[in-house]
């Protein structure tokens, strides 16, 4: 028997940054994102020997161990057995023996979710496995818990329940970990005008988002002026984005990014730097709107927004930098499991 899993990474189109705690627990947080056709995937094989084999294929990481009850976090594949830890501990209450592969499609600091997507995709594995009783919701909040608390991992909540949910989701935040997930229904036609003119280009750099993530919390419990005003005014822009999408406004898009783009690297230094720079400023000269760093900043993927006819000439103007344009679709579906 096989059980495999799939779920979705994303876009984070407004709102960035604000899912962080401390800001969500003291002022509220909101986010728009929305899930594209990139995945992170995990497929479970039981065994019989008493051992767990761990497997990373996208990075050729492999590992094999005698099972027990508490794996030890000591930075090989952290991910994988910090979901195992607590579902043993909360869930299954015995060692289990099994291999497990996982697979994602963007590297890590790429600025797409892909750690969270990652833990979202390996709990519903096991969860398809074992028949645990967890709905979209559960998987989330545990996701968060398990970075954030188990692995102490810094971060915010957006990527763990856009990956569980799929689709385009317009998400609150709030103090003891409350999260809303309003799911908007937006027409096909402005979401495959927004793909079309969406291009998501990768920087070929990456980073380390925990270091960002750190200086964005410090500059909120500081209560950094600048920082906070950018956060607040970045609540706004989800509002907008969420707006834009329902209405139809498309043309919009690209000013509603540029707003926020400009109040993002307000929020924590590194966030972007003389090369994102000189790369947003060039897709704005050749016929985008506005744009934005993926994630948390400093490297990974950016995406522009590029009306009209300017897609072309956007890309070509990009060339330069030596980065590459991926192609992608939105998605409606989150997290998928199932048994062969």
């Amino acid at each position: 028997m096989i059980i495999r899993s799939k779920a979705p990474l994303r876009l984070g189109l407004a709102g960035g940054g604000t899912d962080v705690a401390p800001f969500s627990d003291l002022y509220g947080g909101a986010i728009l994102n929305a899930t594209i056709s990139m995945y992170a995937k995990a497929a479970i094989q039981p065994r019989t020997d008493g051992k767990i084999v761990l497997h990373a294929l996208d990075k050729n990481e492999q590992y094999e161990f005698q099972s027990g009850p508490l794996l030890s976090i000591d930075g090989k594949l952290d991910l994988i057995k910090g979901v195992y830890n607590r579902l043993v501990k909360d869930y299954i209450f015995k060692p289990l023996s099994f291999t497990l592969y996982t697979y994602v499609d963007a590297p890590p600091g790429s600025g797409l979710g892909t750690s969270s997507t990652l833990v979202v995709a390996i709990l519903g594995a096991f969860v398809e496995w074992l028949n645990l009783p967890l709905g979209e919701y559960d998987i989330a909040h545990l996701a968060c818990d398990i970075e954030r608390g188990d692995l102490k991992m810094a971060g915010g909540k957006q990527d763990q329940y856009a990956a569980t949910f799929g689709g385009v989701n317009f998400m609150e935040f709030f103090k003891d970990d409350k999260v809303i997930v309003n799911p908007l229904r937006i027409r096909d036609k402005y979401l495959d005008e927004l793909a079309h003119n969406l291009i998501l280009y990768h920087t070929e750099t990456s980073r380390l988002s925990s270091v960002i993530i750190e200086e964005q919390q410090k500059n909120v419990m500081s209560g950094n002026v600048r920082s906070l005003e950018a956060m607040n005014k970045l609540k706004e822009q989800a509002v907008m984005m969420k707006n834009a999408l329902l209405t139809g406004t498309l043309d919009k898009i690209g000013e509603i990014l540029d707003f926020g783009w400009k109040f993002k690297k307000n929020m924590a230094v590194g966030i972007s730097n003389p090369r994102l720079d000189e790369i947003y400023e060039t897709a704005i000269r050749f016929g985008a709107s506005g744009g934005k760093v993926s994630g948390a900043g400093g490297g990974g993927f950016m995406f522009f927004y590029c009306p009209g006819m300017t897609r072309s000439a956007v890309i070509e103007g990009l060339r330069k930098f030596g980065g590459q344009t991926k192609r992608y679709e939105f998605t409606g579906k989150g997290l998928s499991t199932w048994k062969i």
